[in-house]
């Protein structure tokens, strides 16, 4: 019997043909968010060594929260920014035993597709997501009147924008900012990571929130000092997921070598393709 399958319309490439080989990129995802990004880079033939400089754990008191979901029928809009933000605000109602119907007279705003993939995952539609990743997005687009709506806004505890709220406010809605999770540096570097960065082996050291560029630029300079730190970093590439992201990189880091267009970890994959091409 003939087993004549046709041609895959994307066959694999060789391994020297693929976009990122030879390249090391160190990626500072937070401690159990960086693997998926992580398989992306091999899969275009880059070296991953991860470096995790964040730690994503439960907010200093459930207090604010709890008092937010026991008047969940108060609001008119949650608003979600993050993955970490959806994880701990179910995780927080699962906790209470509340289910989704709970939301059923609340409208859902998420920034970034994979946010919204996350509330997809737990069977809920988003009814607005801005068009570009970015929650400077969220307010420009948001597609409703503000003027006396009430917002629910589960957030990082600490070292958040601000420039939501403000808005938000400024244009007459009364935004209730709740801890969902807190976001801390971790205390070492791992031993992989800091014998890359010593030897100067790293081409690409990746960021995909201000965050990770704050803990990154506090355990480095740590490891090589203020002084010797942009020089630690002479030559390799600093690859940024969007424009808030680059700004600390440029101001910490004292530049930033790519942005991705598209502000979403595919994005920053490409934009690294592209640097790496045409490099």
């Amino acid at each position: 019997m003939s087993n004549n399958l046709p041609p895959s319309p994307h066959p694999p490439l060789s391994p020297s043909s693929l976009p990122l080989v030879g390249k090391t990129i160190l990626v500072t995802r937070s401690v159990g968010q960086s693997s998926q990004f992580s398989d992306r880079l091999t899969e275009v033939g880059a070296t991953v060594i991860e470096m995790p400089t964040l730690e994503i754990v439960s907010p200093s008191s459930w207090s604010g929260l709890d008092n937010a979901i026991a008047h969940l029928s108060d609001f008119h809009w949650l608003i979600l920014t993050s993955t970490n933000a959806i994880d701990y605000f179910f995780e927080r109602l699962n906790t209470q035993n509340i289910d989704n119907r709970a939301l059923a007279n609340i409208k859902i705003a998420v920034v970034g597709e994979k946010t919204a993939q996350s509330l997809k995952q737990r069977s809920l539609q988003p009814d607005f997501i801005p068009p570009n990743f970015i929650a400077d997005s969220l307010i420009a687009n948001f597609p409703e009147e503000l003027t006396g709506k009430k917002i629910l806004f589960p957030r990082v505890e600490s070292g958040g924008r601000e420039v939501l709220v403000k808005e938000f406010t400024a244009k007459g809605a009364e935004v209730t900012e709740v801890a969902a999770y807190q976001s801390c540096c971790p205390n070492s570097i791992p031993p992989a990571a800091e014998l890359a960065l010593q030897n100067k082996s790293v081409d690409i050291i990746t960021f995909a929130s201000s965050k990770t560029v704050q803990c990154f630029n506090k355990l480095t300079t740590k490891l090589f000092s203020v002084n010797s730190l942009a020089n630690s970093l002479e030559g390799i590439c600093i690859a940024s997921i969007g424009p808030q992201t680059s700004k600390d990189c440029r101001s910490l880091l004292g530049r930033v070598d790519v942005e991705a267009e598209e502000h979403t970890l595919e994005g920053l994959t490409q934009a690294l393709i592209k640097w790496a091409v045409s490099s």
